[in-house]
């Protein structure tokens, strides 16, 4: 309603911007009498000032409008991301979000510019001359007409468009994140010709749209250009049925001024703006992402690869190798003290989403009080999510988790468990302030300084200037804002500690000192989300998590059973001295070709790797004793 009682002045800046000028030379120049002609000319130029203020306040209506709908269509897209794992919300979020907004925002604009200065302009040329209106109006019509046909053809070839947008977006999206493996397996043509095929139908498609804007040109043509020529070329039989000369001349300014901009807007808007946001709400609407081609849904997914179900209680397992979800159960060595375990998960199912895949489903864990285990598995695969879960920082969507016998949510299960992630939390004070952070009394200075002995944290500890000494988180480096995170949780008294990737900064003997600091605490229960392989051997079990093979036992008896975990085992494992491998991939885009090892053919003029800056090999320098080809 505000919007449309703004654009009422322009409605009247259009009647006047014809009418004025007609009356002008009509009633006033024409009939001799300056003065009158003088006064209809400023009456247009207030119509013009009175419009351009209206066309102000219609920009911020405009505006009340828009960025609304924005912020629902971004939730919309957030939601279904997450709640369906579409890997169109990446192009639905950066742009065709984008697109909806300013194409809602332009059709508004330019359809109620139309309307309002059609309204005026016609309104103008039946008060000077209905006669006008016979020659204006079918032309009009017909260019409109002519226009209306063209938007669902226009429509379909926009979705083919975004449709194309979004499949290279979701391809962009996997290759980016992997081109160094990619240069590595030597697939640069091949990974090239994928993407180049998805370029090529995105142009292929820009260009059918292109296409459309032939028809936008004629429709322009024939609806507002055409009234120009027949108003000229009907001149002589207007003036002859009555039509005055002001009146053909006011005819004149409202095709070239009102009805001929208002229209090459309209065309232009809708053509361009009506179609793109009937496609795009389409897609983004939720109830129609599966429908439009945004992939197969979750549930879908989840039915074809459902996760495995692990049970695991220290400390001798036995694994059923061949089954899809192998369960693995074992009991306690010295079942004399009957309290409960350190740390238990029963059925636990978690999923970010209430119809995402689940990252963890059905799992059963046991540990008993001074466990000491490993998590590891590819990255993304649910590490950090299961330790989330058992620090009570996300919700399972079914299952129990339980701390000490406690409920995860109780104030038992708080007390019992401290989480140690890898960005570690570091305040502006003293290094007691910090290190007594997680303790309810005051800590002896005498205690303070064992837990830093244990975890390695003194030599830091006497750089600062003792317990006193102030921290600077901003000057500290990412390891030793680790170690102090980790002093703090040794000296808590939460007998469960989960490092989730809390030691990934420090070198590792630095790793190791720290991890059997928090090994030994008596009574203690450790587990670490390992990122060496050196976490898991001195770990008492492992646990690997990698969906169906999902594996639980000691390192060595995962070496045997798990050819997935032998694989991660292989990657972690370093690369032996007497063995040399080029610094940089062969056929480097940089044009420097690395050559170490005995056996690789030479083209001569290579450098050395890892030798000084300008030293190349020279024939008879590989190991073999061969010469380089072409040369020697």
């Amino acid at each position: 309603m505000r919007l449309g009682l703004w654009s009422v002045l322009e409605t009247g800046q259009s009647f006047l911007i014809g009418y004025a000028p007609a009356r002008a030379l009509d009633d006033g120049f024409l009939a001799g009498r300056t003065a009158t002609g003088l006064a209809w000319l400023g009456v247009a130029g207030l119509g013009v000032v009175v419009g351009a203020y209206g066309t102000a306040r219609v920009y911020a209506a405009v505006a009340a409008l828009v960025e609304p709908l924005r912020d629902r269509l971004v939730r919309r897209v957030v939601e279904r991301g997450v709640r369906e794992a579409d890997r169109g919300a990446l192009s639905g979020l950066t742009q065709q979000v984008e697109i909806a907004r300013d194409t809602f925002a332009g059709l508004v604009m330019v359809s109620r510019s139309f309307v309002f200065t059609a309204v005026g302009a016609l309104a103008g040329l039946f008060s000077l001359a209905p006669l006008l209106l016979l020659v204006v109006l079918p032309p009009l019509a017909a260019g409109i007409g002519l226009f209306a046909a063209t938007l669902r053809p226009l429509a379909r070839r926009q979705e083919v468009f975004l449709a194309a947008d979004e499949a290279l977006a979701d391809r962009l999206g996997a290759v980016c994140p992997g081109l160094r493996d990619i240069t590595a397996t030597g697939a640069q043509e091949r990974t090239a010709a994928d993407v180049g095929r998805l370029v090529d139908a995105e142009e292929r498609t820009a260009r059918s749209l292109a296409r459309f804007g032939v028809v936008r040109v004629a429709a322009l043509a024939l609806g507002g250009q055409l009234p120009i020529v027949l108003l000229l070329a009907t001149a002589p039989w207007l003036l002859k049925h009555g039509v005055t000369t002001g009146a053909l001349v006011g005819a004149l300014s409202y095709v070239t001024q009102s009805l001929l901009p208002a229209l090459h807007n309209l065309l232009h808007g809708l053509g361009t703006s009506g179609s793109r946001l009937t496609v795009v709400l389409r897609r983004l609407a939720p109830e129609g992402g599966r429908d439009a081609g945004l992939g197969p849904s979750d549930e879908s997914r989840a039915a074809e690869s459902p996760a495995p179900t692990v049970a695991a209680k220290s400390p001798a397992p036995t694994v059923a190798a061949k089954s899809p979800a192998p369960t693995v159960a074992a009991e306690s060595p010295a079942p004399t003290v009957a309290r409960p375990p350190a740390l238990a998960l029963s059925s636990v199912t978690f999923a970010y989403g209430p119809t995402a895949v689940p990252v963890i489903e059905d799992l059963d864990l046991t540990l008993p009080a001074g466990s000491h285990l490993a998590v590891v598995g590819p990255s993304g695969i649910g590490k950090s999510t299961l330790t989330a879960l058992v620090a009570g920082l996300l919700e399972p969507r079914c299952g129990t988790v339980r701390v000490g016998g406690e409920p995860m949510r109780g104030a038992g299960a708080l007390a019992r468990r401290v989480l140690i992630p890898q960005e570690a939390y570091v305040f502006t004070g003293t290094l007691a302030e910090n290190l007594a952070h997680l303790r309810p009394d005051p800590v002896p200075e005498a205690e303070l300084l064992a837990a830093a002995e244990a975890v390695g944290l003194l030599p830091l500890l006497e750089a600062l200037g003792g317990p006193e000494g102030r921290v600077d988180p901003a000057a500290l480096s990412a390891g030793e804002r680790q170690l102090i995170a980790l002093t703090r949780a040794h000296l808590s008294h939460a007998p469960l500690a989960l490092l989730d990737e809390a030691t990934c900064h420090l070198d590792p003997r630095a790793e190791e000192r720290a991890e059997r600091a928090f090994a030994a605490r008596p009574g203690g229960t450790l587990v670490v989300v390992a990122h060496r392989i050196t976490s898991a051997r001195r770990a008492d079990r492992v646990l690997m998590m990698d969906g169906r093979e999902t594996a639980y036992g000691t390192h060595d008896e995962l070496v045997r059973c798990s050819a997935r975990y032998r694989e991660l085992v292989g990657a972690w494992t370093p690369v032996p001295h007497e063995r040399s491998d080029p610094s940089l991939a062969l056929r480097d885009p940089d044009g420097v070709d690395a050559v170490a090892g005995a056996g690789l053919a030479g083209d001569g003029r290579h450098v050395v790797a890892h030798g000084p800056v300008g030293q190349v090999q020279t024939p008879r320098d590989l190991g073999d004793g061969r010469p380089f080809r072409g040369e020697g």
